[in-house]
């Protein structure tokens, strides 16, 4: 009897071990490339990977140069970095910037597992373009708004994507879904579509679905929300006073639009809901926000992915960077970004990795973590439409700057361009002998005035107009509205406060005053009636200068329609 039980465990442990193989049927010198389910794969080579390496695949470090630094490198090769992030500070060279993705791919595909990197970069369209060189200058999200035509949306996410594709970048943190609340914002303003969160949602989710068929993984950013509030969280931890209710019936609409069209990830923002989350925590460090909210109440299932945790927003409310990204990790991040390479033994490793190997719970957080990330990788890279791995840089610029992009953004701008106060000098024709000044800070302004009105003189004034009088600024200013004596019409372009102040000295000038708006509207909602005509066009990008020029001069009737709420600034 004893021995018959003996027998029969020993077959049950078998036959456990035969299941437990059958689950995987995955052997042990399997890589990412090796030909097996992706849920079963991702599982099998976590399983495999040290603390060292699990930890590694969770984050995303940029490089500050104009190629990768030796540090970098040294994070690819030896630790098995997961993620590499393009930053804007150096890459008006786009072929270096090709031919640094290559280098980056190489030196991953030679350590054991062959897991490719995710390589990110902010890629948004208008203000917020970090590629640059040759990459498309577009009109922007809040002109996209201003159409409201949803295949504005798609095919701006479609080429904008297609043309950061060609160097090997195959994650892109866009589209902006933050809603257009408060007027006061310094970092969201045009990067939004506008304030009603249901036409954002569908602008949004167009958007991604054009990066998804350009080929690149979008991001929508940044949860719950950064639009009700005018700081920035680069420098100091914004507070959002709103309660539950108003945040799920306003700032999570976009995201639920998102989700269910399948985003596969979304960024956090370091923000903090004091009504919400009663302790301050900042919601890309907040447990209850990307677990119990994002995670289970609103059933997203892809990456969770965190904005820089070098912003202040997030190392000022931990108490230093290592502790940051542990709180991270914890409250359900699965990459953690940071804008500088960390040295090799920073407190940020080796204090995480420690915690990692005398806390379990750490410990199964980061290996879910690092199996999601390889798992969207595995679904990503064997995919039919991906980015190269390998891009030539020698091929840039068949495919950059994108020749159907380039109609198509000149149409788009054109659709935007939205009609504030329409005046007898709308359609502008100039009189004989009329004498006209256009007065602004860009070149493709004068380029585009010029090309409308060849005898028009130019004034050239400072990006950084200040109302202090004992400085340059101030003297340029006061040059503007003496040299404006001379003329009879005066068409100015405004794009913050500061030109707004400067265009309201031509008030009680007696001159015919045009104001082109770009940037964010608010500047001439405020108090511009007095001016003739003032069209808004939403970007300095020459496609926008070209179609507000186009209007103005009447080669176009303008439809677009300001995308916020009335209530907003009446």
């Amino acid at each position: 009897m004893f021995f018959k039980k003996i027998v029969t465990l020993l077959f049950a442990a078998c036959a456990a071990v035969s299941v437990g193989f059958a689950k995987t049927g995955i052997p042990s010198d399997a890589d990412f490339w090796s030909d097996y389910p992706d849920d079963e794969l991702a599982t099998a080579l976590t399983e495999r990977m040290t603390d060292e390496e699990l930890f590694a695949q969770i984050l995303m470090f940029g490089w500050a140069g104009a190629e990768p630094s030796d540090l970098l490198n040294s994070w690819v090769i030896d630790r098995g970095l997961g993620s590499v992030k393009v930053f804007g500070w150096n890459t008006d060279d786009i072929r270096l910037v090709a031919k640094s993705v290559k280098t980056l791919q190489k030196e991953a595909a030679s350590r054991r597992f062959r897991i490719p990197l995710f390589v990110a970069t902010d890629q948004e369209g208008g203000w917020i373009r970090h590629v640059k060189g040759e990459t498309s200058d577009t009109p922007g999200n809040m002109a996209i708004g201003a159409s409201g035509y949803a295949f504005d949306a798609y095919y701006s996410g479609f080429y904008i994507n297609r043309e950061i594709r060609a160097l090997g970048i195959n994650m892109n943190f866009a589209p902006t879904v933050d809603l257009y609340t408060n007027l006061d914002s310094s970092v969201i303003g045009p990067r939004s579509f506008g304030s009603d969160p249901v036409t954002v949602g569908i602008l949004g989710e167009a958007f991604a679905a054009g990066s998804m068929d350009a080929g690149v993984i979008p991001t929508a950013k940044h949860f719950p929300g950064h639009g009700d509030t005018s700081l920035d969280s680069h420098g100091r931890l914004p507070q959002i006073d709103i309660d539950f209710s108003t945040l799920q019936n306003r700032e999570l609409v976009p995201f639920r639009y998102l989700i269910d069209a399948d985003i596969p990830a979304v960024m956090s923002g370091h923000l903090s809901f004091p009504q919400i989350e009663s302790d301050g925590t900042p919601a890309s460090l907040s447990k209850k926000f990307l677990t119990d909210i994002l995670r289970n109440r609103m059933g997203f299932k892809g990456l969770i992915i965190t904005d820089d945790m070098m912003m202040n927003g997030a190392t000022l409310f931990a108490g230093s960077f290592h502790r940051a990204v542990t709180m991270a990790v914890e409250a359900g991040n699965d990459i953690i970004i940071s804008s500088t390479t960390a040295n090799l033994y920073d407190n940020m490793w080796t204090r995480n990795i420690e915690r990692m190997r005398t806390v379990p719970e750490f410990k199964e957080r980061v290996q879910d973590a690092a199996r999601r990330v390889i798992e969207a990788k595995l679904k990503y890279f064997k995919s039919d439409n991906h980015a190269p791995l390998y891009p030539d840089e020698t091929k840039i610029y068949e495919s950059i700057p994108d020749k159907e992009g380039v109609k198509f953004f000149t149409e788009q701008a054109c659709r935007s361009i939205s009609v504030y106060k329409r005046g007898e000098a709308f359609p502008f024709v100039p009189k004989e002998g009329e004498r006209v000044l256009i007065a602004g800070p860009f070149l493709s302004l004068f380029n585009e005035g010029r090309s409308r009105y060849p005898r028009a003189d130019v004034f050239h004034f400072s990006y950084e107009l200040k109302q202090d009088k004992s400085n340059f600024d101030s003297w340029n200013a006061e040059s503007l509205a003496y040299v404006a004596r001379g003329y009879d019409t005066v068409i100015i372009n405004v794009y913050d406060r500061h030109t707004a102040s400067i265009a309201k000295r031509l008030r009680n000038s007696g001159k015919k005053v045009i104001v082109l708006s770009i940037m964010s509207p608010v500047y001439v909602l405020e108090d511009f009636d007095w001016a003739d005509t003032v069209l808004c066009g939403y970007s300095y990008s020459s496609y926008s200068f070209a179609a507000l020029f186009g209007a103005l001069s009447g080669e176009f009737v303008p439809r677009g329609e300001i995308p916020l709420g009335k209530h907003l600034f009446n």
